[in-house]
């Protein structure tokens, strides 16, 4: 596949950022990697384990001359990084960024660009509990989807460009409106954060002792509640009218739950154990 891009500049170079760069330099597609960063001990990981070729503390000067700048700063951060970014970055360079929320950033990245750029929002599904450079690793990616959602800044090139890149690194790529992603991700990845979380929040307040007794079930319940509070603060806030929408009607799937084991009803609850269980066998394994 020939090369997408000649200079790219990560703004963030964690997990997601730094293995994307390491994979799109295995496979070709991109150039001279630069990064930023607010902490350079991680960006000096990241370049000496081959992410970036150099760095910088100032989004200006690493955006410099680059044909993509690559948001993977929390979601809040995404329209200020692009701002600071746009004066430097090369004419006509395209925009993306990794966040887990759509729809705000969109607006936001697309009013903080001038004239001439473009922007490709893209979520890619992937990712550990981990963070930083020093978790990043190229197969990340492999057999993953990536969600791109175009926005009026999006071009017909741009768009094919960004979806070479993803689909390069081994993902299956779909596109989606933002407001609709925002609505699924919200289900499939906001509220099982969301339950980790409070998961071992209510565990921490009834007998925190007792997770010496944990087996695997409780530990990979819980397995994202190591996650960054910092990233996962933002992406509730960010989208929370529709995690909201997800919590509540989880509150009344479990409540449901409840009534049925306090009253005793074993045909309630074996309905409710079976139907979950018929669901779950149906999804393929790759999804598990």
């Amino acid at each position: 596949m020939p090369r997408l891009f000649d200079r790219v500049t990560i703004a963030g170079v964690g997990l997601i950022g730094g293995s994307l760069a390491l994979a799109a330099r295995a496979a070709g597609l991109i150039g001279e990697v630069v990064g930023y960063g607010r902490t350079e001990a991680n960006l000096q990981t990241a370049q000496r384990r081959g992410i970036v070729d150099r760095y910088s503390l100032d989004a200006a000067e690493a955006a410099r001359d680059a044909d993509l700048l690559l948001l993977a700063v929390p979601v809040k951060a995404s329209g200020a990084v692009a701002r600071a970014c746009a004066h430097t970055l090369r004419p006509g360079a395209v925009v993306s960024d990794v966040g887990s929320v759509k729809q705000p950033v969109v607006e936001q990245v697309e009013a903080s660009l001038p004239a001439g750029f473009t922007f490709v929002g893209a979520h890619p599904i992937a990712g550990t509990e981990h963070s930083g450079a020093a978790a990043a690793f190229p197969e990340l990616f492999q057999g993953s989807r990536c969600i791109l959602t175009p926005g009026r800044r999006s071009t017909a090139d741009a768009v094919a460009k960004i979806r070479a890149l993803w689909e390069g690194v081994g993902m299956r790529v779909d596109e989606m409106d933002p407001a609709r992603h925002d609505q699924v991700l919200a289900w499939v990845s906001h509220l099982p954060h969301a339950i980790a979380f409070s998961t071992v929040t209510a565990l921490l307040d009834a007998d925190p002792g007792m997770e010496q007794f944990a087996g695997s079930s409780f530990r990979d319940l819980t397995r994202v509640a190591a996650s960054s509070a910092e990233m996962w603060s933002d992406i509730f806030l960010d989208n929370a009218t529709q995690v909201d929408a997800a919590i509540t009607q989880f509150i009344a799937a479990l409540e449901a739950f409840r009534r049925a084991i306090a009253a005793g009803d074993a045909a309630q609850l074996t309905t409710q154990l079976l139907r979950a269980r018929a669901a779950r066998q149906l999804w393929s394994p790759a999804r598990t």
